[in-house]
Formats: structure tokens, sequence, C-alpha cells
């Protein structure tokens, strides 16, 4: 019975209310979910109960909720963590250390899934055995681990871009009449192996196999949903797309905007492909899919904040920077599921151990933030340009300052009555024009890093 229901997951009836807790993510969720379910199972049925659980909710619950994300912090991505911070060349085990903890205490991924009981630690840990595989020249693990990701969570196609390219460049650069055709047809033979391993069970019956991806790809709900800092749902504020634009045209709009904003670093990834350009494309990339592709939710922006966490030691202040906006964006989301005091202590404690592990600070200048390359380029037509790290010292400030004082207002005034939503809105935003900001300036350090394979901190 617990395997029919299992299947059932995707489809809506009188048992399974897809509005409430259908199934929409892909097939391996549902075997973490069966496998969650049959210890639930075994410690309280009341937990899981087909009819009589909705609406369930007890302390003794939530701890285990609680407790299977932590079991599964533990075995995938905490590991992956630590992993990757060891590997760093160039810096000391103290910063290795401070690196990790630093990674790991990120709040808006102890935030979304310790407090709204979610596992995006599962999908971003094998993402992140991905990346240590494929930097490592490990290629066919590599892919495996970030096949896995993908057949988690779909959102993890945010990442797919850069893996593909940096895999074909590495297929390029050996030669594709030799070694590198026949590491291209390995790694095919390793996804579609994969893919067809994970999906099986779902595609006895082509209906079924269809309603799957009907759940994964659901362009039926819109543009956008709910409030979130991308550039679709603010610009909505002074123009409303939704009602003006017909669905197909949304779609075909959303992709444009999407494929021409990752293009450049995608195309000098596969032309140059190396350890660090790969990182900052991961986040380039992510950073391209949260702010212009078709129903994006608030939570998408961990996606974008993984590879940050990545290039946390070589960009230090950006990256702390990124990472608290990032938290912020999601303000309207937390407070919905009563997290205030979770999300101040958290991002005061994230703020006070970069701050001390990095010294983020005293790491602003035009060398530090990677911007040398293009400061120069730019000195060759405008002299005067010496203060760009000035600049961001101060945006950094008020930045600061207009995250907390919204913050203050959105928990202590109530909006105006016309304007519901006005806080949510001016958090989305303000949190969109900071993500269009870093993404010009990832974009930058891609674009004119021409000795990247000699200056990045390299995987072991």
């Amino acid at each position: 019975m617990e395997c029919c229901f299992f299947f059932s997951r995707y489809f809506n009836s009188s048992d399974n209310n897809l509005q409430y807790w259908g199934l929409d993510y892909p097939p391996l969720t549902a075997y973490h979910s069966l496998l969650c379910a049959y210890v639930a199972k075994f410690i309280n049925p009341d937990w899981i109960a087909l009819h009589t659980s909705r609406g369930y909710e007890s302390q003794a619950h939530k701890l285990f909720m609680r407790t299977t994300v932590l079991i599964a912090d533990l075995l995938i991505y905490i590991p992956a963590v630590v992993l990757y911070c060891c590997c760093l060349k160039e810096i000391s085990t103290k910063k290795k250390v401070a690196n990790a903890l630093c990674i790991l205490l990120y709040p808006g991924l102890i935030l979304i899934d310790y407090g709204h009981f979610q596992y995006n630690s599962v999908s971003l840990g094998f993402a992140l055995w991905g990346v240590l595989g494929v930097s490592c020249d490990w290629d066919l693990l590599g892919s495996l681990a970030f096949c896995l990701a993908i057949n988690y969570k779909q959102m993890e196609l945010y990442h797919s871009l850069p893996f593909f390219c940096f895999l074909l460049g590495k297929c390029f650069k050996k030669g594709l009449k030799g070694k590198g055709f026949v590491l291209l047809i390995k790694l095919a033979c390793t996804v579609v192996a994969s893919f067809i391993l994970c999906w099986l069970p779902f595609c006895t019956e082509r209906e079924q196999t269809l309603q799957v991806l009907r759940r994964l790809f659901p362009v039926d709900r819109g543009l956008f949903e709910d409030k979130v800092a991308n550039i679709w749902c603010s610009f909505s504020i002074f123009l409303k797309i939704k009602e003006i634009l017909p669905h197909h045209f949304q779609i075909i709009i959303s992709f444009c905007f999407t494929f021409l904003s990752l293009l450049p670093a995608c195309v000098k990834l596969t032309l140059q492909p190396s350890s660090k350009g790969f990182r900052f494309t991961l986040v380039s990339c992510a950073l391209s899919f949260f702010l212009f592709s078709f129903q994006v939710h608030e939570k998408s922006i961990l996606l974008v904040s993984l590879p940050v966490c990545l290039v946390l030691s070589e960009i230090p202040f950006m990256s702390t920077w990124f990472l608290l906006v990032s938290t912020f964006s999601m303000l309207p989301l937390l407070l919905k599921d009563e997290l205030l005091m979770p999300l101040v202590v958290t991002t005061i404690a994230f703020f006070i151990a970069c701050a001390t592990s990095f010294s983020i600070f005293e790491k602003t200048s035009e060398e530090e933030l990677q911007l040398k390359s293009f400061s120069l380029s730019v000195r060759k037509y405008l002299p005067c340009f010496t203060f760009l790290s000035r600049i961001i010292q101060y945006l950094f400030l008020i930045s600061v300052i207009t995250m907390v004082l919204l913050t203050l207002i959105t928990v202590t005034l109530d909006p105006p009555q016309k304007l519901p939503d006005l806080f949510s809105v001016l958090v989305c935003f303000v949190s969109c024009l900071h993500f269009l900001f870093f993404l010009v300036y990832f974009n930058i350090i891609i674009m004119w890093d021409s000795k990247s394979g000699r200056n990045q901190k390299k995987i072991n």
C-alpha cells in the first residue's frame, strides 16, 4: 500500500491533495521521503496516517523532522564542505577551519532547512561533491554526484551549464580526436545511466512519466509566485507583466534574458576551462537563472549562495556581503514561519565569524576584490578612475543600514491597508537591486580574469 501511495504522490486524488502535500521534486526526493516515512511510522504512526495526519503538529514531530535534516547534513553536506575546505591550497590550516565554519554557519540554509523543513542541503551537498569531483579531475564521479543533485531537486539545473561547459572545455583541451572524445563518451554514458536508474520506477507508464515532468516544471503557475527578489517580480511594481503579456511570451522572454545573461561566462569557461573560472561561473549562471528565469521561488537564492560560499576565501568581503543580502531577501518567507529570532541570531553569528576569520574590512582593495584588471582597463580611458574600492565600501555601508531599517520597519509597523504587501515588496525590490549589482560584479571578475590558471587558489 505504501508503494502505491508513493507513486501516487505526483497525482491529485482523494488520498493525495496536490495543493497540500503533493510532490513536485524528482525521484530521489520521493525515495528519501519514503525512507523517512518508514522511520516515522516505526516511531509514531500518527505522524504519517493517510488522512488524519493532515495538519498534525507536535514538538516531537518537529524534532523528528529536524533530526532527519541533521542526519542528511552529516551524511552528505557537511563532509563535502569539510573536504572542499581541506583541499584549498595557499591558505593555512587555521584559515581552512575558519572557512568551513563560516560556510556551515550560513544562516540562509540553516533557517530554510531547519525552520522551513526543507532538505536543500542534500541537493547542494551532492552538487558540492560534483564540484570537488570535476575540479580534482575525477570527472565521472563528479558527473555522477551532480546527476544525483539534479535528480533530488530540479533547481540544480541552475548549475548545469557551468558543469557542462567546464567538462566540454576539458574534452576540447584533450582533443576531440583522442582522449577528449573518450572522456566525452564516458561522461555521456555516466549521465544517461544515472538518470535511467533514478527514473526507472517512474517510466513504466507514459502518463506517469509525463505527470512527474508536469509537477517538476509547473509552467502554468505563471512567471513568478509570492514576493521573490528577481527582476520580474520587482519590475511588476511598475508594470504588471503577468497581466499584459501572453503566457507563452512570458516564457520566451524569460528564456531569452536568462540565456543572454549567462552566455558570456559560459563561452569563456568552455574556451578557457579552469577551476577558478568554473567556481565563478557557477555563481554567475545561478544568479542569472534566479534573476531572469521562469517560476522562481524565494529559497532558490540558496543555489547562488552555495557557489558564493566556495569563493569565500578568495573574495571574503563581497562574498560575506552577498550571503547577508541573500538571507535578507527571504525575510517575508522567514517571518511567515515565525523565524525572526533565529534569523537575527544566526545572521549576527555568521557576520561575526566572517569578519573575525577573514578580516573582511581590511580586504577591500582592488586586488583583494579582484577588480585590478578591470580598473586598469578603465583607467586607460579615465585616468581619474581610482576610487572604485571606496565606492564599494560606501555601498556596503548603505546596504547594511537599508537592510537593518527595512527589517525593523517590517517587524514593528503595520503596512497601509491599501498596500498590505508594501514591506515585502520593498524587501524584494531592494534585494533585486543588490543581485543585479552582484551579477555585474561577478561577470567582471570572470571576463577580466586572463590569468585564471595561474592566480587561482587551486583545488588539489
